[in-house]
């Protein structure tokens, strides 16, 4: 609804619930991506199903990462993701108690888990529009809430994987799917509960109807905007490439370099570890500093930090405390990087797209990552590990150039012009 203004009071409350509600919402996904693969390689299959289940838990949830926005539109931010997370719930659910009977072969294990991957694409794409709302209705600066989301995902993302481990060794690989499984349905009934009276944004409001002709039209609409607009654009483009490079990082040269130099997987998990707690930092340390910050500024050198000294630091070192010191400053880097990119882009979209324009955003982002082993995989057994670090530390840096050349990136420090208010009943959506 629209032209209705319902006053509201200040409550920090709904930002607190949704940060809840994204911490165990990622927290299942991590679990997610550990467990399921470790049930398919426990049940008779091979790697080959392993990888195809893995696929289905991730390529559906990149897909309507970039096609749900106009549900998500239609049906309200708020419904769309707690009807998504719960949806996720029932699916993966269904896993356990499927095997349990003797009745889930390996046909409907892998459409379960592209049915719970396409929910959770679509509950991600609502929370992330779900976000300005409650932060305006906290009264808490845009930047500081983006930060705070940031590190919660990132925390989730850290417990998540711990978490798996340990019920994995302990409770068996359909006890831990079903813990995943009611961690969606908690952040399901967390988001209901959330945002009754949550500030009076239109892109939180179900609408009755959508652009002329339907879906597509609207859908067309959102990717006019982004290939419109120049900066947002180019950090599509700029995260697509370094999201690439990351999972090459992650999935196989890092993998490989402590296999060849230190041949303990205490190490390797250290290092990611050490790699999580750094982001976590930064992302605190940026919801208390990031407004204060130049944007270009710290885009810049986060971006640079971030990414290839992780690369070339494998290049040169043999022994893990010069690896560790230089994860630390990537993660703290890297998490200082992150709410600032958020930050853009809420501004910069209209609130009546941005369910649209942020799907589209993360779907592309996310476009590159089931390659990234892939190359690296190829490049690594090609010319070897150290080779191909330094290629791919060498591509990281060029990419972490780019913003100190294009001139549309100066826009980052102009704010733009506000969007007309628009107004809707409190609790809608």
């Amino acid at each position: 609804m629209t032209g209705i203004t319902v006053p509201t009071s200040r409550s920090r409350r709904p930002l607190v619930i949704l940060l809840c509600a994204g911490f165990i919402s990622v927290l299942g996904t991590s679990m997610s991506e550990l467990a399921l693969p470790w049930f398919a390689l426990g049940t008779g299959g091979g790697t080959s199903h392993a990888g195809v289940v893995a696929f289905a838990d991730t390529a559906p949830y990149v897909v309507l990462q970039a096609l749900s926005g106009p549900v998500v539109d239609k049906w309200g931010a708020r419904v769309s993701c707690a009807a998504g997370n719960a949806l996720a719930a029932v699916a993966l659910g269904a896993v356990p108690v499927l095997h349990l009977a003797g009745a889930l072969g390996f046909g409907p294990l892998c459409a379960l888990v592209a049915v719970s991957a396409m929910a959770r694409g679509v509950a991600d794409c609502a929370g992330n529009v779900l976000l300005p709302a409650v932060a305006e209705r906290a009264g808490v600066p845009l930047a500081r809430a983006v930060a705070l989301s940031a590190g919660a995902m990132r925390g989730g993302l850290i417990a998540g994987a711990a978490l798996a481990g340990v019920l994995l060794s302990t409770v068996g690989v359909t006890s831990t799917l079903a813990v995943t499984a009611g961690a969606f349905a908690v952040a399901s009934v967390l988001v209901m509960s959330c945002a009754t009276a949550t500030a009076r944004r239109p892109a939180t409001a179900p609408r009755a109807g959508g652009a002329p002709g339907g879906y597509r039209a609207e859908l067309a609409e959102g990717l006019r905007f982004l290939r419109g607009d120049r900066l947002l654009l180019g950090i599509v483009v700029l995260i697509a490439v370094s999201n690439l490079l990351d999972q090459a990082f992650s999935a196989v040269l890092l993998p490989a370099w402590v296999k060849a130099h230190l041949d303990s997987p205490q190490a390797l998990g250290l290092i990611t570890g050490t790699i999580g707690v750094g982001t976590v930092a930064g992302s605190v340390a940026g919801a208390w500093l990031g407004p204060r910050l130049r944007r270009s500024v710290t885009f810049r050198t986060g971006f640079l930090l971030a990414g290839a000294p992780r690369f070339l630091a494998l290049c040169v070192c043999s022994t893990l405390a010069p690896v560790l010191t230089v994860s630390l400053v990537a993660g703290i880097a890297g998490g200082l990087v992150n709410p600032l990119l958020g930050v853009l882009q809420y501004e910069r979209i209209p609130p009546r797209l941005q369910a649209r324009v942020l799907g589209a955003v993360k779907a592309s982002a996310w476009a590159g990552i089931p390659f990234g082993g892939l190359l690296a995989g190829l490049a690594a057994g090609s010319v070897g590990v150290t080779a191909a670090l330094a290629v791919t530390g060498l591509a990281f840096l060029l990419t972490s150039l780019v913003p100190f050349v294009l001139p549309s990136w100066r826009a980052m420090d102009t704010s733009p012009a506000p969007a007309p208010a628009e107004v809707r009943c409190a609790g809608s959506g």
